[in-house]
């Protein structure tokens, strides 16, 4: 079926679609080889946007409502693939999800809310196998460094062992930047959910969840500084572990357990060695528990709403995004005790500078680069969909490096 354009954004009013939509005119311009366009509720603010962006007005803008089924059914058979930056999904995000099923068409989006996305799987991975949509969740910071770094790190062990490493450690080396106002959102809306139904928590502390009917070996939780004897180094936790560790599972299980059905993996950030270490790692520990504690609260929530958030339409400024960066560890071990290193490295902001980057990427290599022949539809994650394909896109133009260390 002919469609009109390869890709629209969809909330490209937002300050996170606005960053995409400026990406894609900077990197591909308008008329060229892609064809894409700009969707939202308000003509007038998608003019705006486009003005600000410095597209030409043959920019095409697309009316819709995140509320309004047809019109989002419209916007699902227009194009080949949506890009969503409309959260939190578990609020706003079924009913064009639920578009794109109906249409057949590729969707990717920026969602960090496993409770969701497991709900998303139950209800539409039969409907999407059969319409042909690719389902990609989880194309920014969380989760495609993380879910791309064990693709890279297990692909890089078959070439030399013959075989996947069964146990992989994530480590956060260093970043430099913020979390979007709509991961911070997500979490709020996470938690919100969770007190009012108590079951999803033990779906949220489930490593398998986005696997039904898999359950895995024992896998770290993560929770406390311990000293890692692999690493050399103090870890404490990580908050986008609960989510990153999801997907790279649910990845396994898409590939046919690729990585073995005996797979572990946790993430934790490396706070150095030494007393000095241990003292980072312990305090690092202890004001996550408390953060997470405090978001339990009702009043909590409501005041990070009302001074933590950007509001709409705001984030940091060009010149904080491009100063940011993040630097990733990934360490295989194998049962005889070899090990693999590789790392994954990002030159911008990870949560505005290089997510924008990193979804608009992930569509294009729906578009460009990965048949519905070898992936057909269903709810993926990037790592299973799109895998070494979207690496090479990223590394050629998305300021990611991922690079094997002796």
């Amino acid at each position: 079926m002919n469609k009109d354009f390869d890709v629209i954004i969809f909330g490209a009013t937002g300050f996170t679609g606005r960053l995409v939509a400026e990406y894609l005119n900077t990197s591909y311009g308008v008329g060229g080889e892609v064809k894409w366009a700009m969707a939202g509720r308000n003509a007038d603010k998608l003019a705006e946007v486009r003005d600000l962006i410095g597209a030409p007005k043959a920019l095409p803008l697309v009316t819709a409502n995140a509320t309004d089924a047809p019109s989002l059914e419209l916007v699902a058979r227009r194009s080949r693939v949506i890009i969503t930056t409309v959260g939190p999904y578990q609020l706003y995000g079924e009913p064009l999800l639920a578009a794109c099923v109906k249409a057949g068409t590729d969707y990717v989006d920026l969602c960090g809310e496993p409770g969701w996305m497991g709900q998303m799987i139950a209800k539409y991975e039969a409907q999407a196998k059969a319409s042909g949509a690719r389902i990609v969740f989880s194309c920014g910071f969380d989760s495609i460094p993380f879910d791309l770094g064990v693709c890279y790190l297990q692909d890089q062990a078959r070439q030399r062992f013959g075989s996947a490493m069964p146990r992989v450690r994530g480590r956060v080396r260093g970043m430099k930047g913020t979390f979007s106002g709509g991961t911070v959102a997500s979490m709020l809306a996470t938690f919100e959910s969770v007190s009012r139904d108590p079951s999803l928590a033990k779906s949220l502390a489930n490593p398998f969840a986005l696997v039904p009917g898999f359950k895995g070996p024992t896998q770290p939780t993560g929770t406390s500084a311990v000293y890692d004897e692999v690493a050399k180094s103090w870890v404490s936790p990580f908050v986008m572990a609960t989510i990153n560790t999801k997907n790279v599972h649910r990845t396994n299980a898409l590939l046919g357990y690729a990585y073995g059905r005996d797979f572990v993996y946790d993430e934790m950030m490396l706070d150095g060695d030494g007393s000095a270490g241990k003292s980072r790692a312990k305090s690092q520990t202890r004001n996550s528990k408390i953060q997470m504690a405090l978001l339990w609260f009702a009043p909590t929530r409501a005041l990070l709403r009302r001074f933590a958030l950007p509001k709409p339409g705001e984030g940091p400024s060009k010149r904080a995004r491009e100063a940011g960066n993040y630097d990733l560890l990934f360490i295989g071990e194998r049962p005889d005790g070899c090990t693999l290193r590789v790392s994954v490295k990002g030159d911008k902001d990870p949560g505005y500078g290089s997510t924008c980057k990193m979804i608009a990427e992930s569509a294009l290599c729906l578009v460009q680069d990965v048949s519905p022949a070898t992936t057909g539809g269903g709810i993926w994650t990037s790592g299973a969909a799109l895998g070494l394909a979207l690496i090479k896109r990223l590394q050629a133009k998305a300021g990611l490096t991922f690079s094997l260390e002796s």
